[in-house]
Formats: C-alpha cells, sequence, structure tokens
C-alpha cells in the first residue's frame, strides 16, 4: 500500500513501486486532467507538481512520489495562482485542441511562483519543455503575461 498526498488529501493505492505516477493518477484515483503524451517526459503534457517543482508524471515512479505533496490540474482552482492563470488561458482563448494545456498551466503556474514577473526569455525558456502541437506559443506567452500582471496586482481571479 502506497500513500500519496495529492491535491491536499491523503491517498491510499495499491500498486507496484515503478507504476508511473501518471497511471496511478488516471487510471487508480480517476484524476484523468494529467495526460499521457509521449511516455518520456519530452513532451510535458503529463506535468505534475512535486514538492512545487514541475514533475512529468509519465517518468516518475510511485516510489519517488511518495511522501511528497503532488499538485494536478484538478487541484489549480484551490490553488491563487493557478485560478488566475486558468483565467488568463479563457480570456486569451489559449486552448485549441486542449490536450497539452494541463501540463502548460502546470508549468506555467510553476513559473509565476518562482518568477512572479518573467521576461518573454524566462518564459520561453520554463515553457520549452512544453509541447503545443496546435502552435499557440504566443497566446501562452500573452496569457502568461496577463497572469503575471494580475498576480503583481493581487487579482486572485
Amino acid at each position: 500500500m502506497t500513500r500519496l498526498e495529492v491535491n491536499g488529501q491523503a491517498k491510499d493505492i495499491n500498486v507496484p513501486d515503478d507504476m508511473p505516477l501518471l497511471w496511478a493518477l488516471r487510471d487508480e484515483l480517476g484524476m484523468t486532467g494529467t495526460k499521457f503524451g509521449c511516455g518520456m517526459a519530452l513532451c510535458g503534457a503529463c506535468t505534475v507538481h512535486i514538492d512545487g517543482a514541475p514533475a512529468r508524471a509519465c517518468v516518475t515512479p510511485i516510489s519517488a512520489a511518495a511522501g511528497h505533496a503532488i499538485s494536478t490540474i484538478e487541484g489549480m482552482e484551490a490553488d491563487r495562482v493557478g485560478r488566475v492563470v486558468q483565467q488568463a488561458w479563457i480570456e486569451n482563448n489559449v486552448a485549441q485542441c486542449g490536450y497539452c494545456q494541463a501540463g502548460q498551466i502546470m508549468t506555467a503556474v510553476s513559473l509565476l511562483k518562482g518568477t512572479p514577473s518573467p521576461t518573454d526569455q524566462q518564459i520561453d525558456e520554463a515553457m520549452s519543455g512544453n509541447i503545443c502541437r496546435c502552435g499557440t506559443y504566443p497566446r501562452i506567452r500573452a496569457a502568461i503575461r496577463q497572469a503575471a500582471g494580475r498576480l503583481a496586482q493581487g487579482e486572485s481571479a
């Protein structure tokens, strides 16, 4: 039995220690917001936060995640920065097909928590590991800039 802390709640699951966190979240806990993309930590669709840092759930074994605070896209409603980023995503019409967006948002939230007023270069560097097949990168950057501005003004969405 493995105990995970996901979005502030303890979850007990009985899975092999080497199972990727992605499959535990999706198949065992029913949290399907985190997406499978490449399975090799190259596309970013499976990005979650582990102790606040972005991590690729497709290659993170359960044994490495146990005992750490895991946040998923489902938990972003309870996160001030997450709410502001999601609102900026909506207002900037970022999502096209939407498949990569959970991972994009999780990476953007982590960026803004660590760098509240990022430059375009910092945004591009932070987001470079997240692939958007639809090419919405200009809208992603605009949404991150908008969210940063709102957060600096104390907004909470």
